[in-house]
């Protein structure tokens, strides 16, 4: 275990995540990991520092806990996950005495919110609206294929319906008629309606301090929910600086001062871009581990960093590699769903287990011969990860993957 420096933050991480512990062990925070009540057995049993807490909605008792980690001596916390993002700002009004926090939390939380707020700070957004029944989804459809002056007939431009605050794709559906509205259930409203953005959709990850960007990576999507790697291809990667602009507004319309953002952007043919949404937490499908795989540097330690109210932008300086420049390579993964409604077994593909980019999976025999109809965009069964060093190469692999039975 490295050497804890007394002199650097405390911090405090909300939510589990074994990938993050081994990386706190690594570095020379003090840390505590603030999680359910099923960690506590596992934390004993292995030397982790740990407070229980339930997380399940946020109420009175978070200034309790926030009580608990300054009493402790802990400097700021640390959201893992999108249901800890309001804990962590409730926490940190208090552990860093700025009321503010809690509220610019709660709009990172609410899409709705999120929207307007951006929307208001002059950043391109589409149209959008709350739904509170099926009624206002197909009010919303119609109204926006009327503006795009669509006759009788002609196919509908779809709508994106997003819950207001899950992560990633967990709540997206794409409605093109109201055949689809049916399939909603009541308990998926309130939630918010988005006209669709046709262009480039990517994602940023940006570790944030002193309002500054200390680091910025391009996550390029090959298809929604399916796949990302890490560098983008050089096509993506020529916006940069227009990103970088994107970034630097956001630090400025939600008040920024540290920390780390995820936000999503459509780019147009002719180079406009479109603010999708933005997440104050570490994203799905590994991306941390994708940019280590491609970088070396522990994104989780350069959470801390970010976070950290001690740390120096020396530190900074020295831990942050130059983007796209310092890659080592390529790295993407891939989120398997079985394409058959009845499934038997694990079979790695054999054109992809052969290919020089391929690495390791996480994927497990199936439990159950029925697989469950996907709902929305669904949840994968595991991701497979790849590694080279020709980005369009890697693109299409990916791509390819999509068309192969990991389980038959």
């Amino acid at each position: 275990m490295q050497t804890k420096d007394p002199n650097k933050g405390y911090i405090a991480i909300l939510g589990w995540s074994l990938r993050c512990i081994d990386a706190l062990e690594k570095f020379d925070r003090r840390y505590v990991i603030v999680a359910p009540k099923w960690a506590e057995e596992y934390a004993t049993q292995h030397g982790i520092p740990y407070v229980s807490w339930d997380f399940e909605r946020l109420n009175d008792r978070s200034h309790e806990l926030a009580t608990t980690l300054n009493d402790m001596g802990v400097d700021v916390a640390i959201p893992l996950f999108e249901e800890t993002v309001e804990w962590a700002g409730a926490v940190n009004s208090v552990l860093l005495k700025n009321p503010r926090l809690l509220g610019q939390a709660m709009l990172f939380r609410d899409k709705s919110l999120m929207k307007r707020r951006a929307q208001l700070g002059g950043i391109r957004v589409g149209i959008f609206e709350e739904a509170m029944d099926q009624t206002d989804v197909i009010r919303f459809l119609k109204r926006v294929n009327q503006t795009l002056l669509k006759l009788d007939g002609d196919p509908n431009d779809p709508i994106h319906f997003k819950a207001f605050d899950k992560a990633g794709c967990l709540g997206h559906r794409v409605i093109r008629s109201p055949d689809d509205v049916a399939a909603i259930a009541d308990d998926e409203f309130p939630a918010l309606l988005e006209s669709h953005l046709d262009g480039w959709e990517f994602a940023v990850e940006a570790w944030i301090k002193d309002r500054k960007i200390q680091f910025l990576n391009i996550s390029e999507y090959v298809t929604l929910g399916y796949s990302v790697f890490v560098p983008a291809t050089p096509e993506l990667e020529k916006y940069r600086a227009k990103i970088t602009e994107q970034i630097e507004k956001l630090i400025d319309v939600f008040d920024i001062e540290f920390g780390f953002i995820h936000p999503e952007y459509f780019v147009t043919n002719d180079g406009t871009m479109y603010f999708g949404e933005v997440a104050y937490r570490p994203p799905g499908f590994n991306a941390f581990e994708l940019m280590e795989r491609a970088y070396g540097f522990n994104a989780y330690q350069a959470l801390v960093l970010s976070f950290d109210p001690k740390a120096t932008q020396e530190e900074l300086d020295a831990f942050f590699p130059t983007p796209v420049k310092d890659a080592l390579g390529h790295a993407g993964c891939f989120g398997v769903y079985p394409r058959r409604r009845v499934v038997s077994e694990l079979q790695i593909p054999p054109e992809t287990e052969n290919h020089p980019y391929f690495e390791f999976h996480e994927l497990a025999a199936p439990v159950e011969s029925t697989v469950t109809k996907r709902t929305a965009f669904g949840t994968h069964w595991g991701l497979v990860y790849f590694f080279g060093e020709d980005p369009h190469q890697l693109r299409d692999l990916l791509k390819a993957q999509e068309e192969l039975d990991y389980y038959i």
